[in-house]
């Protein structure tokens, strides 16, 4: 008796779902944002110069972009092995994110500062949470990118290689943070201060801010280049889903890797200006001059390239 073999058409990436928890923690970031939008026009303390509620606001926005690509970027998993272990890595990094929002939540509350805080015991114990919150998500990044970009098959070239060059630049944005925790010399100097770590290089965190971002806009502040490295995970990815379908591939992945090249240096040269302790908002002509040579190769490369694919 012969039997008739049916295949199985192959799994496409993404097929799979995505990530059920990553999912429900960015809803639950959408609903929170709402919360607090509505605690900034019904409460009108001040921390540090900034409304109270503007850092939950900033921080729900910035985890629910981070969870739905993380949820996205597990569908893609294909080995059943590394698909548990991204499911955990993703779960582990949705609780940890969670912590960080709920410690932050609380604070807010209390009307005293999550980050940097260690002023009392309890918000001691607060920071050290938040800081293991912080922690946890990094690996989860790292274990998930490293699943999806590195271990992972993806036919569209392109976006694979947008998920590397942002995985990356992230995991460098994400670094970023922990250069705050570091002690200024006036902490050191003054243990008492109920402060232990800055965004500010050359001031201090209440100098003043751009509105909502917070920014300093006298100092040098770590924040940017931690907000737009962390965000490279976002931006390329969506770079490459959106460019037209008609185009070449090779063209597409150059495309990919110039503005990941271009992404990278702005990363690189938000940090290196805050280390100098000099402010977003106002660059010296040193910076001026790197800026202006990154985007005229980021340009030309780009001229080069539309050549090439008309």
């Amino acid at each position: 008796m012969s039997t008739v073999r049916v295949d199985t058409p192959a799994v496409r990436p993404g097929a799979r779902g995505w990530h059920r928890p990553l999912v429900a923690f960015a809803a639950a970031m959408c609903v929170w944002a709402v919360v607090c939008l509505v605690g900034m026009l019904v409460d009108h303390r001040t921390l540090a110069a900034d409304p109270i509620w503007a850092k939950p606001l900033k921080f729900s926005i910035s985890l629910a972009l981070y969870a739905v690509t993380l949820a996205w970027m597990l569908s893609m998993v294909q080995r059943p092995v590394l698909r548990r272990l991204g499911w955990w890595a993703g779960t582990i990094g949705a609780g940890a994110s969670l912590l960080e929002i709920v410690v932050i939540a609380v604070q807010v509350v209390r009307g005293v500062g999550s980050h940097f805080n260690v002023s009392t015991p309890t918000n001691q114990l607060f920071y050290q949470l938040m800081a293991g919150g912080v922690t946890l998500m990094y690996c989860a990044t790292l274990l998930v990118g490293a699943a999806v970009a590195v271990f992972s098959h993806l036919p569209d070239r392109a976006t694979a290689w947008a998920l590397r060059i942002g995985l990356v630049i992230a995991l460098v944005g994400l670094s970023v943070g922990f250069l705050m925790v570091v002690p200024t010399a006036a902490q050191l100097a003054d243990p008492g201060s109920g402060t232990y770590g800055s965004h500010s290089v050359g001031g201090d965190d209440a100098s003043g801010g751009i509105p909502f971002l917070g920014w300093n806009t006298v100092h040098g502040d770590l924040r940017v280049s931690h907000f737009v490295g962390m965000h490279a995970l976002q931006v390329l990815p969506l770079l490459a889903l959106v460019l037209p379908a008609t185009m070449r591939e090779q063209t597409r992945l150059r495309v990919v890797v110039t503005a990941g090249a271009g992404y990278a240096a702005a990363t690189s040269i938000t940090l290196w200006q805050a280390l100098r302790g000099q402010s977003v908002l106002h660059p010296d002509l040193l910076t001026i001059e790197v800026v202006g040579i990154v985007a005229l190769l980021t340009g030309s490369a780009s001229v080069i390239i539309r050549h090439r694919n008309s």
